[in-house]
């Protein structure tokens, strides 16, 4: 067993085998899901954010618990669940699927029913990877985010615009049948990771964002957030020591107070360090809990969340899903890719700050999107993002013309 009585974590070593039965789920990869985030704003689109009350009336037997304890937080027709990020932006989580056109048509179902109930008490949901209108104010008032707004502000702004004023497209994958397949799947999705974010960059403004021109000042926020638990890690046999040693975020308690010993890793808790300040050792439970405050680009969760590219306009959010999901489709089709993306791996920085203007992004975008076109069952919106890749057009550009 991993760990000691009562699931206490004893070691390290005991906690890395932990990690590595829960963080990579072996089994032939035939499931996809996706999460869709909206900027919330009243229907006039003027004015403070919706109170999280009035969201919660809206929602009804739909909202989460985290802002209704007692609420049933049923899922809406289609399976998705809902979820209400700390500045107020609402979140669509599907359930994983069979195949990448009942996904889309399931989150198109889900997504109407939200606006509609929405829409009833006068709210409306902006399809934008960044709020250019307020300064970023926190409305949830959990103590995991008054820790994560604590902590992020010792470092820089970054923190609060993320997690207020931004908005995302997250799609999840199977991680793979057997731990090459796992590492073969896990290098295609960091390395076309620079690519695919140059390819669907729409964020060029964001409300109190420092002085600089970025395609995707939403991406910059996770790039310049905390650099320890939002860089690129190392390859999946070596996660769990790398999430080991990554800084406690915040800590779980009876009270208000979830703040973490400064500068201390999740390691430093299993080895003792902590126990004047904490008072006990780390449980599984703790472990799976730290795993939620760490941020790569691609997070593996059994699954493999990619979560590096924007929230896209209109019905737009359909595209990056099918290209991931084309992308990942055969053990084939992940070489390819991987190969193609090449080229401009590991430039996460500046594929955010110069996106299509960059001739090696806008090549290697391109050379993705068309690969992903001829292995999609769904090829229109993928030859259209193509052609508007090589044009050098970025998707806000494209759904106005």
């Amino acid at each position: 067993m991993a760990g000691g009585r009562d699931g206490a974590l004893d070691s390290r070593a005991a906690a890395a085998a932990y990690l590595g039965g829960i963080c990579f789920k072996l089994g032939p990869p035939a499931r996809i899901g996706a999460e869709l985030e909206w900027i919330t704003v009243p229907a006039d689109g003027c004015g403070a954010r919706p109170a999280l009350g009035r969201v919660a009336a809206a929602l009804g037997p739909h909202a989460p618990t985290t802002v209704v304890p007692d609420s049933p937080a049923h899922p809406l027709p289609a399976g998705s669940r809902v979820t209400i990020e700390p500045g107020g932006q609402l979140e669509l989580s599907s359930s994983p699927v069979g195949s990448v056109a009942e996904l889309c048509a399931g989150l198109a179902v889900d997504a109407a029913v939200l606006r509609g109930r929405l829409a009833a008490h006068s709210i409306r949901l902006l399809a934008v990877a960044a709020d250019t209108r307020r300064p970023p104010r926190r409305l949830l008032s959990s103590p995991r985010y008054r820790a994560m707004e604590a902590a992020f502000a010792a470092i820089g702004p970054f923190g609060a615009l993320m997690m207020c004023n931004t908005a995302a497209t997250q799609v999840s994958v199977d991680a793979g049948a057997d731990p090459a397949e796992v590492d073969a799947r896990w290098r295609c999705l960091y390395t076309i990771g620079p690519a695919l974010v140059a390819a669907f960059a729409c964020s060029p403004r964001l409300y109190g964002a420092p002085a600089g021109a970025w395609a995707s000042q939403r991406m910059r926020t996770w790039l310049f957030l905390d650099h320890s638990r939002t860089a690129e890690p190392p390859a999946p046999a070596q996660y769990p020591a790398w999430v080991l040693d990554r800084p406690l975020l915040c800590v779980r308690r009876g009270g208000p107070d979830w703040s973490a010993p400064r500068d201390a890793t999740f390691g430093d808790w299993i080895d003792g360090a902590l126990d004047d300040e904490l008072g006990r050792r780390p449980t599984r439970d703790d472990l799976r809990y730290h795993l939620t405050t760490l941020f790569p680009p691609v997070r593996p969760a059994g699954h493999l969340e990619v979560r590096y590219l924007d929230a896209q306009p209109g019905p737009g959010w359909a595209v990056p899903i099918l290209a991931v999901a084309a992308l990942t489709g055969s053990p084939e089709v992940v070489s390819q890719a991987t190969s193609l993306g090449a080229t401009t791996a590991g430039r996460w920085q500046d594929a955010a700050r110069h996106g299509l203007a960059d001739p090696d992004f806008r090549r290697a975008g391109t050379d993705l999107l068309e690969l992903a076109t001829a292995h999609t069952t769904v090829p229109a919106p993928l030859a259209a993002a193509a052609r508007r890749c090589r044009r050098g057009i970025d998707p806000v550009r494209a759904a106005a013309a």
